[in-house]
């Protein structure tokens, strides 16, 4: 691939005169309720991780900490898709 030379004809790009349109993807609180859903999901591993039986193979391990974290992520996608009505 060989190097090819700017054309001098070409106008260079410009930048947006009017930056009021622009806008974040998410507001505050989609931001906010997204960090929460991390920490339902933290906190579902760590329940996970707590349990005592061999190989996590009990109720804290086998059920409780799988629907929690389950939960996080439902509430991630909840998180995302949420707007606020005007």
């Amino acid at each position: 691939m060989e190097y090819q030379k700017p054309d001098p004809n070409q106008k260079p790009i410009q930048k947006a005169e009017n930056t009021e349109n622009l806008a974040f993807a998410f507001e505050k609180i989609n931001y906010i309720m997204m960090i929460v859903g991390v920490v339902i999901i933290t906190l579902g591993f760590t329940i996970m991780a707590m349990e005592d039986a061999k190989h996590g193979f009990g109720f804290l391990g086998l059920t409780l900490g799988p629907v929690i974290t389950f939960g996080g992520f439902m509430f991630e996608i909840f998180a995302i898709l949420y707007k606020k009505k005007k």
